[in-house]
């Protein structure tokens, strides 16, 4: 399998049989969202800069409500979250994505806006690798961040919507987020390559990658 990332909460998830596109991205962000064909669109929330679903060419099948799903053997869950810390009453609804994919299960909290309930740390329990906003503004910063990292326990994560080069949307950088978990992102990759042989056993690994 390989992870690469395109920008804000925008993925692109390959296996041997598949590919997942998450929150691809209207270019008004001041991102270039490149042509890109996938089996499947994850939307969390309606907002430009995560539902622009026509950019992704291959007829794929688009997810952006709640529910379970199984598409060319991936197994997917949206789960009701929010993009605020008010029950939705700021920004509205937001989708976690759980995906059991080549034996990984892998877990896109879209713009979460706030740490995990019980029920649906229930539902994600046991993710191996974490896809979480850390810019706040729109989405939990790195303080909290960190603090969904703990409640969760993934094996691998991967910082997402933050302020990069050319972004236009005003979030916040990384700087916060790594000074929490106490880390330097001096490591960047240009994508994951992972396995499930591959995971890390005894602690989270804290992986960063080039849009």
């Amino acid at each position: 399998m390989y992870i690469t990332w395109l920008g804000q909460a925008c993925f692109k998830i390959q296996g041997k049989e598949a590919t997942i596109i998450t929150d691809p991205f209207e270019p008004k962000i001041g991102l270039n969202m490149p042509h890109l064909k996938a089996d499947v669109v994850t939307v969390s929330h309606d907002h430009y800069d995560h539902n622009n679903v026509k950019a992704i060419s291959g007829q794929p099948f688009v997810i952006d409500t709640p529910g379970e799903y199984e598409i060319k053997n991936i197994l997917i869950q949206g789960i009701p979250s929010w993009h605020d810390d008010k029950e939705g009453a700021e920004r509205g609804a937001n989708i976690i994505y759980i995906f059991v994919f080549e034996e990984i299960k892998i877990a896109h909290l879209g713009d979460l806006g706030t740490t995990l309930s019980q029920e649906q740390l229930e539902k994600i329990e046991g993710v191996d690798i974490l896809l979480i906003p850390v810019g706040g503004v729109y989405t939990i910063d790195g303080k909290k961040a960190a603090e969904v990292i703990s409640q969760i326990e993934p094996r691998i994560v991967i910082p997402m919507h933050y302020k990069i080069p050319k972004l236009k949307e005003k979030i916040n950088n990384e700087d916060l987020f790594c000074k929490e978990m106490g880390i330097k992102n001096d490591n960047v990759e240009q994508r994951l390559k992972i396995t499930k042989k591959d995971l890390p056993v005894e602690e989270t690994k804290i992986i960063f990658l080039k849009p």
